[in-house]
């Protein structure tokens, strides 16, 4: 009896086992796989589409699923890197059509214009949202985004968001935006790490008068929180190939600000920095150019620094933004006889978004104290960010 009463238990065990991990690993469905709830929308109507090479479900494009349930999409508006994705950082992309399907791309990474001709816009009636963002207030699908809602607010047309998780939406950090540096690589009064989706952004740009009034939908993806480690099925962009360079990409990307490589025209940029005159380090990689990184910073040189690519992923989540980085080469450098002034472009500010942290780096202040200058308006942005999330934190 004894031994029926555990065979009986065990049973229960395993099962009730079973049915928890199948509910812990349910998969995650993005905006673009909920056909169910935009498809009625775009039936008769002339659909632009403004999406890149990530805007896939399984080995589908959008473009073929929308083609393929008789849209009419009448053309394609692509963002930085371009419809396929392959462009440089802030590299030209002119207008072109698409070789499979022979719609039209409208380019809005130019170099001409940041947002499209009139006779483009009055070429839709509305406009579907589709590329995986990384959330990071320097990575610029966003700004694309929001450029795009202020055009389609002026010619009255629909903005619908198929909306992606934020593979760095664990978590909120860094100073918010000066607006004084307000670029192209910087739009919002928001923190460096915003927590936010695609679809999260625009609603709360449009809630605090950030961007124009226009009629606004998101496709809310399904199973997703924001404590969600989502692995991005495809690079979102050339030299973020991997899901750790994703989690080191909002401190070292820093490092487009300063005189050192962060690894572009490497196989692994993001995950190691170095400078031809750092010193104190065995570790050494030579930039070559390369697509998506041509001509990249130190061409051809020999370069010592850190490798990072063995930190553990929770650990670098667990630091946030992390200033310790740029400050370890700062000061390698520094005594190496560099300046400040050598050390530091004005891309920097750009970048973090504020003056005073190139100057407590210059005086000597740990990452941790300069860290304490931004933490009051972090909350504050925190507080104000619940009132447009879609998913549980």
């Amino acid at each position: 009896m004894k031994h029926i009463f555990l065979l009986i238990f065990s049973t229960f065990f395993l099962s009730c086992q079973s049915q928890a991990e199948v509910s812990v690993v349910e998969p995650v469905k993005v905006g673009a796989e909920q056909m169910e709830e935009y498809l009625p929308l775009l039936q008769g109507r002339r659909v632009a589409l403004l999406a890149n090479h990530t805007a896939m479900v399984g080995d589908k494009h959008l473009v073929d699923t929308l083609l393929a349930a008789n849209i009419n999409v009448v053309g394609i508006l692509s963002p930085e890197h371009g419809f396929r994705g392959g462009a440089d950082a802030g590299e030209h992309v002119a207008n072109s059509t698409d070789e499979k399907t022979g719609i039209p791309i409208w380019s809005l990474y130019d170099g001409r214009t940041q947002r499209p001709a009139d006779k483009v816009m009055q070429a839709f009636d509305l406009l579907v949202v589709d590329m995986q963002d990384v959330g990071l207030r320097f990575y610029t699908y966003y700004i694309t985004m929001l450029r795009m809602i202020d055009a389609c607010a002026d010619f009255g047309r629909r903005v619908i968001v198929l909306d992606r998780p934020n593979p760095n939406g664990m978590y909120v950090d860094g100073p918010l935006l000066d607006m004084k540096h307000k670029s192209g690589v910087g739009a919002l009064p928001i923190p460096v790490v915003h927590g936010l989706t695609m679809g999260e952004i625009a609603l709360m740009a449009r809630g605090e008068g950030w961007c124009k009034e226009c009629e606004l939908s998101v496709v809310r993806c399904r199973n997703y929180t924001h404590q969600s480690r989502y692995i991005l099925p495809i690079a979102p962009s050339p030299n973020l190939p991997t899901q750790h360079s994703i989690y080191l990409y909002p401190s070292t990307c820093l490092f487009e600000g300063t005189i050192c490589s962060l690894g572009r025209g490497t196989e692994f940029p993001f995950e190691i920095y170095g400078h031809p005159g750092y010193v104190g380090s065995e570790f050494s990689f030579t930039p070559c150019s390369m697509a998506g990184a041509k001509h990249p910073p130190h061409e051809d040189k020999e370069c010592r620094g850190v490798d990072l690519r063995s930190k553990p992923d929770e650990e670098i989540i667990a630091e946030g933004f992390n200033l310790a980085y740029v400050i370890d080469a700062y000061h390698n450098l520094m005594s190496k006889g560099y300046t400040a002034e050598e050390f530091f472009t004005p891309m920097f500010e750009k970048l973090v978004g504020v003056d005073y942290v190139r100057k407590m780096i210059i005086e000597g202040h740990s990452a941790a104290e300069i860290s304490l200058v931004w933490r009051e308006e972090l909350e504050q942005f925190k507080a104000l960010r619940q009132r447009y999330l879609l998913y549980e934190e």
